[in-house]
């Protein structure tokens, strides 16, 4: 992680106060391994059996989207700061730039020069200047140069240059971008300069409009700001780098709206990435990353590709996110301090194998965070196929209190270095080679519904580190565990097991009054372990209809049940595993 200033780190601080309160490696491989895990993302290299599900979640896609409308699903805009609002500024001297006829020109303090098919624009100390940009040009760029914040209206701009930047802006002021209504605006570098980006901003980035714009780099970044990014609802852009990371910004990023599609093809480069903290309010944010892992020969170390990639922090309150990553190593979300998902919707599949190269490793995660992960609200959909793809994964703490998350990975579900908490929401984890949870400190359920899944014998559905003298610890909510619970368990709550059941087939649980249905999957751990609040009882092969879909369908809380027939439930207690016929649980 790289360093961030003080001023940052306050900054995130605040920021997580007003939005949110809510591997081992291989060393007798070298690093021509690290496309071969890639290519060979179906290994039969796996800790124990395999367990296979269908629904939604296993067949669910991300593309790019450039044309269905934003969602209206949207939270509190955040803006650093009040001047950051483009109405509570006034832009009222235009200066008209033509880029397909460039021509030099002073103009209400403003001095135009020209080089050929390249403009720059200095309005020194000059107020309130607008600059109305237009035109097409193959060879040419708009750079400018200011000591006040300034305004860019792009109003059917086309700008490629050949050598360097697009559009150049220098000035260390606020940057306005608006994309005027109904227009459609493009910006592309070349591949031999030294340029940051082919849209590139000393000071703030600031983007308004109703209008499109395409940014392509193909030297390095496609947009970078210095200082930080603000997206704002009706913006509609795509960025796309084949030599860097697609979006990057050095103090922040802000998504409060608009509709951004982001694309990257290097090796282990970030669609979107921030030094500071990264907020999503609203919009709807795709980004697909197809390049492989590399070695980072300064910073020893393997690194995969990312959706997403934060240096700080991650929050999202509303709106949507859909992440893609199909090069080895690669991830969706990577946070180097917590994560805080409030509300929205993320959408994560990674399709891509380990990494390896040089004694080092890295592993596919759907969202990887070296702070703790805080699930207060909201949708999360995870899917990683690759080899030792893991679903969700926290190198600290796992706080689940509400929401929606459904995993199915190669690997562990959803893993926490550390303690793992879960309180309220709905949580389903389905581990195809491994556990569905599984805390490498204590596991505390306390509320919610969780349904997970493990592999089979010797993993078990939710696993907590008796190992290292840490425990289950079972005191509420509504569990359904497809494959046992740990051994030496502490439950305050009734568990109940039985040591078969039967595949592809509908089970409904009823306990008090409630009633929570579910398909079992096509594979996974012998014994079916069940708990809830009151007594429960289990009968199979149930019709269901109505209620409410979790998990991609393949759960129903609240449906109409008919038919199916009982299940002899006998009473669970943490001696054994009951992850399979022998073994202690969890051992991998």
């Amino acid at each position: 992680m790289k360093k961030t200033t003080i001023r940052m780190m306050l900054m995130a601080s605040v920021i997580l106060l007003t939005s949110c309160m809510a591997d081992d490696p291989y060393s007798e491989f070298n690093n021509n391994w690290g496309n071969w895990e890639n290519n060979n993302s179906n290994s039969n290299e796996t800790n124990s059996g395999s367990s296979t599900t269908t629904g939604e979640l296993t067949t669910f896609s991300v593309s790019i989207d450039k044309d269905t409308a934003e969602p209206t699903n949207v939270a509190t805009e955040y803006l650093p700061d009040e001047e950051d609002a483009l109405e509570n500024n006034s832009f009222t001297t235009e200066i008209s730039i033509d880029m397909s006829s460039p021509a030099a020109k002073t103009e209400n303090g403003v001095e135009i020069t020209v080089n050929g098919g390249h403009i720059t624009a200095n309005h020194g100390s000059a107020k309130n200047i607008c600059y109305v940009v237009s035109g097409t040009t193959t060879n040419g760029s708009f750079t400018v140069i200011g000591e006040k914040k300034y305004e860019i209206i792009l109003n059917g701009a086309n700008i490629t240059n050949p050598d360097s930047a697009a559009l150049n802006l220098l000035s260390g002021k606020r940057a306005y971008i608006v994309l005027a209504d109904g227009t459609s605006n493009s910006l592309s570098d070349g591949t031999g300069g030294s340029q940051k980006g082919a849209l590139y901003c000393k000071g703030k980035l600031l983007f308004n409009g109703n209008g499109k714009l395409s940014v392509t780099g193909n030297s390095n970044n496609a947009i970078h700001s210095a200082d930080y990014i603000v997206f704002r609802k009706g913006n509609n852009i795509y960025a796309n780098s084949t030599a860097n990371h697609s979006i990057k910004a050095n103090d922040g990023i802000f998504i409060n709206g608009g509709i951004i599609n982001v694309e990257v093809s290097a090796a282990a480069a970030k669609g979107i990435n921030c030094e500071s903290n990264i907020i999503v309010n609203g919009g709807r944010t795709t980004v697909i990353t197809t390049g492989n892992g590399t070695y980072d020969s300064d910073d020893k170390e393997a690194k995969g590709a990312a959706g997403i990639k934060a240096d700080s922090t991650f929050t999202i309150n509303a709106g949507e996110l859909w992440l893609k990553s199909t090069g080895s190593g690669g991830k969706g979300i990577n946070v180097d301090m917590e994560a805080n998902f409030c509300g929205g919707s993320v959408y994560v599949v990674t399709e891509g194998g380990q990494y390896k190269s040089n004694n080092d490793t890295s592993s596919p995660k759907g969202i990887k965070a070296d702070g703790n992960i805080n699930i207060s609200g909201g949708t999360i959909w995870v899917r990683t196929s690759g080899y030792n793809g893991e679903g969700i994964e926290t190198k600290s703490m796992m706080n689940i209190s509400g929401g929606q998350v459904a995993c199915y990975a190669y690997d562990d579900a959803i893993n926490s270095k550390s303690d793992m908490t879960i309180t309220g929401g709905y949580v389903y984890a389905q581990g195809q080679h491994n556990d569905g949870l599984d805390a490498n400190g204590n596991m505390y359920i306390k509320g919610g519904l969780i349904y997970a899944i493990c592999s089979g014998t010797p993993e078990v559905a939710i696993d907590a580190n008796t190992e290292g003298g840490k425990k289950l610890y079972l005191t509420g909510g509504t569990v359904v565990a497809v494959g046992g619970l740990e051994s030496g368990s502490s439950l305050s709550q009734s568990c109940y097991y039985t040591s078969s059941w039967s595949k592809n087939t509908w089970y409904t649980l009823t306990y008090d009054g409630n009633t929570f249905s579910f398909k079992t999957p096509s594979s996974g751990g012998s014994s079916l372990v069940v708990s809830a609040a009151a007594t429960p009882s289990l009968a199979s092969g149930t019709t269901v209809s109505g209620g409410s879909s979790v998990f991609g369908g393949i759960g129903i809380m609240s449906g109409t049940v008919s038919g199916g027939s009982s299940v002899s439930l006998s009473s669970y207690t943490s001696g054994s595993s009951m992850g399979g016929n022998f073994g202690p649980g969890g051992w991998h």
